[in-house]
């Protein structure tokens, strides 16, 4: 079986699903809707779809006949609900990039046209399919640590991405897209009640916008990087991060593709002269945190802290497993376990070859959430998925719930 597929928003995610799909062997794009005609006519010649396969709006393609087994909604988070409630209704089956909705009920809305029309469905939580993600929920289930008392885990956004995605671009302001810990770090919660298998109880979340902002802007620094006197010494330098992208295939798609289709040194000048991207980091409509802190405890009482802050290198997560026989700790490639009754260490490489970022593919799960999406529609069953609707709401709930706790100061029942 061949399961062809329609692109609902062919940004940087829906090419990059796309793309994996195709490579995969068993799909077939076979539509594209995007309002972009330059994003359009690259997924239409990439893919060689026809022109009646090239919609302007999701809207056009959900009035005309079924047309593919499944679709990729990868629109801006805001334009997610209208589409995978209407797509649900017409019977395709659906990967939605996460996050599911920026609000409780209209994530309910998607999760209930979901099981009534019991289609497959995923949600692009692609830390849970890297090899890497695997090995380390193997060892947790195999009872070799013990029962798990607690967790640690970091998100090293990475200074340079923080700056691009959550300073300059598209999810910098919460009102316009969402609070930082739904729109970049739901998959971390998500990953972090997949690997610890129990049912949250509680929560509580510190954390705010401790750098970016006016006060911190350097004396004589100007609102654009390009005629900036403090430019060359700035870690935000936006002339150093785009302008360095230019030779790099992959990264002139990602980050630079955010920024301008001209990759060449005039058409990033031009963008960082004009465009938001080439605002200073301290002048910009930023609000959300660029640190966070979050604290969760489950019914069999382990807990574990989550990290995420801007001021790091962008790299793999790192994690720390506290058992009661063992310990472990990974870095995303290799996982180091300690063994309390013998004393031995083991380390264990996952053989991860990709790097953490959008451009490498997240480790492998951008392709691994892929096939099993592609396994679960031929098989017609939600199964090789691992989770389903009510599975990524479980997640996104406590996201809320942390922010409500992070916003008054409060801990949060579950």
């Amino acid at each position: 079986m061949t399961v062809t597929i329609a692109v609902v928003g062919a940004g940087a995610r829906g090419q990059i699903y796309a793309r994996a799909a195709a490579a995969d062997g068993r799909a077939r794009i076979v539509a594209v809707a995007e309002p972009d005609p330059a994003r359009r006519a690259k997924m239409a010649v990439e893919h060689s779809l026809p022109e009646q396969a090239c919609f302007t709006e999701w809207a056009e393609l959900a009035a005309v006949p079924k047309l593919a087994d499944a679709v990729v909604i990868a629109t801006q988070d805001q334009l997610h609900v209208e589409p995978a409630v209407a797509f649900a209704e017409l019977g395709y089956a659906i990967l939605l990039e996460k996050p599911m909705a920026p609000t409780e009920p209209e994530a309910r809305r998607i999760v209930e046209a979901v099981e009534r029309s019991g289609v497959v469905f995923a949600v692009g939580h692609v830390l849970r399919y890297t090899a890497y993600t695997k090995v380390l929920k193997e060892l947790v289930g195999s009872g070799r640590l013990g029962t798990i008392s607690s967790v640690q885990h970091l998100e090293p956004v990475g200074w340079w991405h923080m700056a691009h995605s959550f300073v300059r671009g598209a999810w910098r302001n919460a009102t316009e897209s969402g609070p930082m810990l739904l729109t970049k770090s739901c998959h971390d919660i998500d990953w972090l009640l997949h690997l610890i298998e129990d049912e949250p109880v509680g929560v509580a979340s510190f954390g705010s916008l401790t750098h970016f902002r006016q006060e911190n802007r350097p004396e004589g620094a100007s609102g654009r990087c390009v005629s900036c006197a403090v430019e060359p010494t700035c870690p935000y330098s936006a002339k150093r991060l785009y302008l360095g992208c230019l030779g790099d295939p992959d990264r002139e798609f990602w980050p630079l593709g955010a920024v301008t289709s001209d990759a060449t040194t005039a058409g990033v000048t031009h963008a960082l002269e004009t465009g938001p991207y080439g605002r200073c980091v301290y002048d910009c409509d930023n609000d959300v945190v660029d640190q966070q802190v979050v604290m969760l405890e489950f019914a069999r009482g382990a807990t574990a802290s989550f990290t995420m802050t801007a001021f790091t290198p962008l790299e793999h997560r790192k994690t720390r497993i506290f058992g009661t026989h063992g310990f472990a700790e990974g870095d995303g490639q290799k996982i180091r376990i300690v063994d309390f009754v013998t004393g031995a260490e083991e380390t264990i490489d996952t053989e991860t070859s990709t790097g953490a970022s959008l451009a490498d593919g997240h480790g492998g799960g951008d392709t691994g959430l892929t096939r099993a999406f592609i396994d679960a529609v031929v098989a017609g069953d939600q199964a090789p998925l691992g989770a389903g609707a009510a599975d990524a709401l479980a997640g996104h709930l406590v996201v809320w719930a942390a922010e409500r706790a992070r916003e008054t100061r409060t801990v949060q029942a579950l």
